[in-house]
């Protein structure tokens, strides 16, 4: 076995512990994240990202879409996830918002779409739970156009010791339970990838970083 292939058999059993994972969480997770958001991360955040949309935008892990009511009318979404139980919620979520969506199931490390694509790319609060996030970062970017914009938000390590120490402990648990991580720091890949900062920012003791960064390339 070529170490490719070693690794996207890697991926795949890493992926079928997470859909199990989600499959379990999905009708949960809506009340579990609006309390998380409204007493740590603020609830600001993903009306900041979405609303910046223009033109054919993707969301990658777009979960239940509790990003749906955030986006401009006329952008012409498409929402990739990969777990089935979290879709059907989204779809739900879209019919009752009158939303025009095509949503489909997939791995954002390996995204179902040629390049060059998409105008605009968001991912909110996810890259934390994705095996390989530096490879997800380079997909996106992969399927944006020249001058499209990659728009994040994500809890990070905090740039505030003690809190920092109490991540790594989080982590330390949760990266074995459900392979997330609490201390990563995706825009290192984006700015090391062909892309332009045009805008970040760090807040709440520096778990949550927001960044718009434009493709030049």
């Amino acid at each position: 076995m070529t170490a490719g292939s070693s690794d996207s058999a890697e991926r795949r059993r890493a992926n079928e512990i997470r859909r199990r994972l989600y499959a379990k969480e999905a009708p949960r997770y809506d009340r579990e994240v609006d309390l998380v958001e409204r007493w740590l991360f603020g609830t600001e955040h993903r009306g900041w990202a979405c609303s910046q949309g223009t033109g054919a935008t993707l969301e990658v892990a777009i979960g239940t879409g509790l990003n749906l009511p955030h986006y401009p009318a006329d952008v012409r979404l498409v929402g990739i996830d990969l777990s089935p139980d979290m879709l059907a919620l989204a779809r739900k979520r879209a019919d009752e918002l009158g939303r025009s969506i095509r949503l489909m199931e997939g791995d954002a490390q390996d995204l179902p779409f040629a390049d060059r694509s998409f105008d605009t790319v968001v991912c909110t609060y996810a890259l934390c739970g994705v095996p390989d996030d530096a490879r997800a970062v380079s997909e996106m970017s992969r399927v944006l156009r020249p001058g499209g914009r990659l728009i994040l938000v994500d809890h990070i390590r905090s740039s505030v010791a003690p809190i920092f120490w109490l991540q790594r402990v989080y982590d330390f648990i949760r990266r074995r339970t459900k392979g997330e991580y609490q201390t990563r720091r995706p825009s290192a890949h984006v700015m090391a990838g062909e892309f332009r900062i045009q805008a970040r920012d760090r807040l709440r003791a520096g778990i949550v970083e927001r960044l718009v960064a434009v493709k030049t390339s």
